[in-house]
């Protein structure tokens, strides 16, 4: 081959890699701008048959024993203003009437998937055994959905959060809950909720920029578990960003307006209730609250197995605590600070 053709083939080769560059950026900015893009193909791809957001519960009601001993309420509407708008209230046996500190968790998965049913498909796996585990402790847990994108946004899920502590206190008496000893838990985007709704609670600075009246006191919160809740949107990896991002605005470009009223942390005050941090793959996060929360003088604990151990766990690691050493450690650190606040 003539040096000039080898000169033309590199020039096509050369043009043809350039194209290419510039169409892989132009499609990453515009899926970077419309994150729901690639959310939509995501949701597509975990379709399991049901729809994501309903105004009817997906699954028939139930008032009864579960074969494991413990007493299940399910379905119960909460609201009507958005979908997904049930929670299951779980009791550790049928003593119902039975005075118990209230766990309300709120489940994972990036606030486009994941359910009060399914737990959290990004997570480590048997969440709904870490619930039933908390339960058999002497808890009543109240499981709590809410809306997901396309249909809802920041801060939707903290309304509905907002709306599901009303409506049990509304039929606290009814369903035998004490609204008095109060526990705030999520995991992964639950865990952000719960991080925010503590805030929303104790700072009217904090709630007023959201536009919640919180149902909640101060007082009626003993504790919150917050289970690797990414909350520095600044330090995410770019597919965190586009989670966050997508349920913030639906990009990933936040202004910084936007960004203040999704990261709690530098709102919280000295009234923030007493917390607990798990942090693996968040765990800088988690780290950062902890030193706002210890610089505030309010009592928590930091369970960071990578500090700790040198181990790196998988995001939300404790929900494995019936198979792993680490995170049942972790699930027993959690019962204890939980056992000394409540």
């Amino acid at each position: 081959m003539s040096k000039a053709k080898v000169k033309k083939t590199f020039k096509i080769f050369g043009i043809i890699i350039a194209v290419l560059i510039v169409s892989g950026l132009v499609l990453f900015f515009i899926c970077a701008a419309n994150t729901q893009i690639v959310i939509g193909f995501l949701q597509n791809m975990a379709d399991n048959g049901k729809p994501l957001n309903s105004y009817q519960p997906l699954y028939d009601p139930v008032n009864g024993l579960k074969e494991n001993g413990q007493y299940l309420i399910s379905e119960l509407n909460y609201s009507t203003d958005y979908p997904n708008s049930f929670l299951d209230i779980t009791y550790p046996d049928e003593n119902l009437e039975a005075d118990r500190p209230t766990l309300f968790y709120f489940h994972g998965g990036g606030f486009f998937a994941g359910s009060k049913n399914m737990g959290d498909p990004l997570a480590a796996s048997e969440a709904t055994y870490l619930l039933d585990d908390l339960c058999a402790q002497g808890y009543n847990i109240v499981n709590v959905d809410y809306a997901l994108v396309n249909d809802a946004h920041f801060p939707v899920p903290l309304i509905q959060a907002d709306q599901a502590f009303s409506y049990i206190m509304e039929h606290s008496e009814e369903y035998h809950l004490n609204m008095d000893r109060v526990i705030l838990m999520g995991s992964s985007a639950g865990a952000i909720m719960s991080c925010q709704m503590g805030t929303v609670i104790t700072a009217p600075e904090y709630a007023e920029l959201l536009g919640i009246s919180p149902a909640l006191a101060p007082e009626q919160v003993c504790a919150i578990v917050a289970d690797d809740a990414p909350l520095d949107y600044e330090s995410f990896t770019l597919a965190c960003k586009f989670l966050v991002g997508n349920y913030v605005k639906g990009s990933i470009f936040l202004n910084k307006d936007e960004l203040n009223r999704y990261d709690c942390i530098p709102h919280m005050t000295s009234d923030y209730p007493p917390s607990i941090m798990l942090g693996s793959e968040y765990r800088y996060d988690m780290n950062e609250m902890h030193d706002k929360l210890d610089a505030l003088g309010v009592r928590n604990e930091l369970v960071d197995p990578y500090a700790e151990k040198g181990e790196e766990k998988p995001h939300c690691f404790v929900a494995n605590e019936r198979n792993d050493a680490t995170a049942k450690d972790a699930f027993d650190r959690v019962l204890a600070f939980l056992e000394t606040n409540t």
